[in-house]
């Protein structure tokens, strides 16, 4: 299948398209225990996998890349962490909490797990997660005799739904502003807390200060140089990666542009549109729509769209596209406003539909389809700006 293809090419690129090529290899040579994790990628796959981490849980590095962190839990996994860790990523932030994780053979230990972004200097959008995990002297033990009852989480950045979410109807009932932890799991209720010791969280903060040098020494080397906080200069304000982990699971080919920035620049491409057109997602987002349009692209169709939008209504019309080839296809595109919590338009969403590849083997039309993305982005975008987390001012 196409799209897996994808996908495992986009985890195998994740680090060496921003940083430089050697940038592996720099990070093989760190002794720390760590993952990191692609928030612009569906379902928030792991991307390396340090090798301190692969011989403390005892998996290879092909059983964790481009899995997601629910591979590390287990019966004593407890909701109340698993929610802490949710709204670090929610709110894109650093935190720490202890951790009862299992390695592959199923044996609990305790870890201090730290948890920090890594943002893009050019747009403030968060690029990866850093996840460190430190080993809690003394706990293997306890872990051991007490699992279910001890203070416990998921030892990842990353996971998702236990689900994948198959239809488009389904989505509308599954999707919510979700975090890359398992959101299903239902461990036991935590009776003790695990204490960590000055020199866990010593280790864990050198551990993170060590990753993070590397990465911004090979993003020095590529000029796409990366923050610890947010520091964008002017432009679309980033999604927050929940949202963009949520708007990762809708299957069509759709994007987000944002209406309060100059030429309404792209702020989300799916997976789907950039395997239609071709594009890198580097390539689309921060651009207008308009970079489809060829020489025979019909100038009605294009008004006709101008015209819906200073209306703020939804539209559909038929509009010869070019990919990146410059090769052409009739595509069949919706576009709606996205409303947030308030009532106020927050985006407007393109769902493209290939008029030669019409047929989706569920029997639902092209324009069910549609409505379904439609739908599924709302309640994402609905969902964020009604939560607890950052919400986009408009």
């Amino acid at each position: 299948m196409e799209a897996p293809q994808r996908r495992d090419r986009l985890v195998g690129q994740s680090l060496t398209s921003r940083y430089s090529e050697w940038v592996v290899e720099a990070l093989d040579e760190l002794t720390d225990n760590f993952l990191i994790s692609d928030p612009c990628i569906s379902g928030h796959p792991i991307v390396f996998a340090s090798p301190g981490f692969l011989k403390m849980s005892g998996y290879s590095r092909e059983d964790v890349l481009g899995r997601n962190g629910r591979i590390f839990q287990g019966p004593g996994t407890d909701r109340r962490s698993v929610i802490e860790i949710r709204e670090a990523i929610r709110e894109e932030r650093t935190m720490q909490i202890s951790l009862l994780n299992y390695r592959k053979d199923g044996r609990p230990m305790w870890i201090l797990f730290h948890l920090f972004p890594v943002f893009s200097r050019d747009d403030g959008q968060v690029i990866h997660f850093v996840a460190v995990q430190v080993p809690i002297s003394g706990r293997s033990a306890v872990g051991r005799r007490q699992g279910q009852r001890c203070l416990g989480g998921t030892g990842s950045v990353v996971g998702s739904c236990r689900r994948e979410v198959c239809g488009e109807m389904e989505l509308l009932c599954n999707l919510t502003v979700d975090s890359f932890v398992d959101s299903d799991n239902r461990g036991l209720e935590a009776k003790e807390s695990c204490e960590v010791g000055d020199l866990e969280k010593q280790k864990a903060a050198d551990a993170a200060n060590n990753v993070f040098s590397t990465l911004t020494h090979y993003s020095e080397l590529t000029g796409r140089i990366v923050c610890r906080t947010r520091c964008s200069s002017a432009g679309a304000a980033p999604l927050p990666s929940s949202l963009n982990i949520s708007l990762g699971r809708i299957k069509q080919s759709f994007v987000l542009t944002d209406p309060h920035f100059p030429g309404m620049p792209i702020v989300y491409a799916s997976d789907a549109f950039l395997s239609l057109t071709g594009y890198s997602r580097q390539e689309v987002l921060g651009r207008n729509c308009r970079f489809l349009s060829g020489p025979e692209t019909d100038d009605e169709a294009l008004q006709q769209l101008r015209a819906s939008i200073e209306a703020s209504n939804p539209c559909t019309v038929r509009i010869l596209n070019y990919r990146k080839d410059r090769s052409t296809f009739w595509n069949i595109l919706h576009v709606s406003p996205v409303r947030n919590a308030t009532g106020k338009i927050a985006f407007f969403v393109g769902v493209q539909i290939d008029e030669a590849a019409k047929a989706d083997g569920q029997g639902l039309s092209p324009g069910m389809r549609q409505l379904g993305a439609v739908g599924a982005v709302k309640v994402a975008v609905r969902s964020l700006s009604a939560g607890p987390g950052p919400s986009r001012s408009t």
